[in-house]
């Protein structure tokens, strides 16, 4: 499986981490770079960064204190069950040692806490961590995630807004 390299640096605020596994992963060349993914979008419109960034500036997110990452899926096509690489991720986690750690999907998110010991998290700060970084769960960014409600809020980008919001502090004037 091809997996995207973590794109990081020193001292992040804000480690973004997505599901690695799925088909769309093997054609892209960029982190969430799916026709209809918002997550570049909603970067920008929640205030997280100041320019409209697109995949093809990842590289430039680690000055504004920013990281990407993704949790590596595995599966088995034959028994239709998969599992995750749980242990490289807190590992990962542990060495860069962001304030927040945000799942890009509710979905991921499950399977850390499930792997964690964890009850499954709500959208938002989940209430507890990972190595250290506090949890946020934000809505799926993928275009398919087309829903009326999101946890009680209209749309995906008011999550986006409240995760900017308790990570400014941290990220202060690098965005």
């Amino acid at each position: 499986m091809e997996v995207l390299p973590d794109v990081i640096g020193p001292d992040p605020v804000v480690v973004f981490c997505g599901m690695a596994g799925a088909e769309s992963t093997k054609t892209r060349d960029h982190y969430y770079a799916t026709p209809g993914n918002c997550f570049w979008d909603h970067l920008h419109r929640s205030g997280m960064v100041h320019e409209r960034l697109g995949p093809a500036d990842e590289q430039r997110l680690p000055d504004l204190g920013l990281g990407l990452t993704d949790l590596v899926g595995h599966w088995d096509h034959e028994t239709g069950r998969g599992w995750v690489d749980l242990e490289d991720l807190v590992g990962k986690v542990e060495r860069w040692a962001p304030a927040y750690v945000a799942f890009t999907a509710k979905g991921t998110a499950a399977w850390v806490a499930r792997g964690l010991g964890r009850r499954r998290p709500s959208l938002g700060l989940a209430g507890w961590d990972l190595a250290g970084a506090e949890v946020y769960v934000l809505p799926g960014t993928s275009g398919a995630n087309q829903r009326k409600d999101y946890d009680g809020r209209p749309n995906r980008l008011s999550w986006w807004r409240d995760l900017a919001e308790i990570a400014a502090p941290e990220l202060g004037s690098r965005r």
